[in-house]
């Protein structure tokens, strides 16, 4: 297979921005998805491609992290299953919607990740009284609880929007997480990885049910993400996820500026 200017362009971007969100727990969906639209994929295309990355590069950054003793797969099991299934659910009925409302609904997600990237982050640890509705879990010296009925609708839903538009949702799990439920920011990084994976594959399931899977480009920028993935994970443990929280605030927001920009002019 010659690789093509637009497809070598894709796979050094994709591996640049696999190596970054690899090292915030985040997918990348939200950078992927316009990278491989501008280069020349139709949206749909596009969106299923981007979650085949997300599952390589989410798999390779989560074996770091679990290695590191930062990835909780007990509270990863808990709060993914519904988030795998609005995931799928997106994913299959994205062809509802037309290339051009995908697009700006896109970019209004990416309007909210970055408000959420914007809020101060301060740790919220739980004091041992035990209330109804709430799992209480113990990981390493860690205690946190998760409010169930605030977690399970919030993540079936963010999976139904990640699903539709082909990104991970990592960009909402990580403040719910920490937020709400009060895990540490190393915690919720490595475990977002595990779940940025899970949610990835069944909205890639959807949408490849569908016949939207171009092998031709999914397979060679999967195989630079797993690379990305490996490198982003080691640098994790080594830098303040803190700060980078400007950074991906103004890509993301550039990022949604562009989709709404590409919406308008097709």
């Amino acid at each position: 297979m010659s690789l093509g200017p637009n497809l070598l362009a894709a796979i050094v971007s994709v591996f640049f921005i696999a190596v970054v969100m690899s090292m915030v727990g985040r997918g990348g969906g939200n950078f992927y998805v316009p990278v491989l639209v501008f280069l020349g994929l139709e949206i749909h295309q596009a969106a299923t491609t981007g979650q085949f990355i997300l599952i390589a590069a989410a798999v390779a950054s989560a074996l770091v992290y679990n290695k590191q003793r930062t990835l909780d797969w007990k509270l990863a099991l808990l709060i993914e299953p519904p988030t795998n299934i609005g995931a799928f659910i997106g994913g299959y009925y994205s062809h509802t919607f037309t290339g051009t409302t995908l697009k700006l609904v896109f970019s209004g997600l990416l309007v909210l990740a970055s408000l959420f990237m914007l809020r101060p982050v301060k740790q919220r640890t739980y004091d041992g009284a035990e209330k109804k509705g709430y799992w209480y879990r113990e990981f390493g010296e860690h205690k946190y609880a998760v409010p169930l009925l605030v977690a399970i609708p919030v993540t079936f839903c963010t999976g139904f929007a990640a699903g539709l538009v082909g990104v991970s949702g990592g960009s909402f799990k990580i403040p719910l997480m920490v937020l709400a439920c009060g895990v540490p920011m190393r915690i919720a990084i490595g475990t977002s990885s595990a779940m940025v994976a899970a949610t990835a594959a069944s909205g890639f399931i959807g949408h490849a049910l569908r016949g939207d899977f171009n092998p031709e480009w999914a397979l060679p920028v999967a195989f630079v993400a797993v690379i990305g993935g490996l490198i982003g994970g080691r640098l994790s443990v080594k830098t303040d996820p803190d700060r980078l929280k400007l950074v991906f605030t103004v890509t993301t927001l550039l990022a949604a500026f562009f989709m709404a920009a590409n919406a308008f002019m097709s």
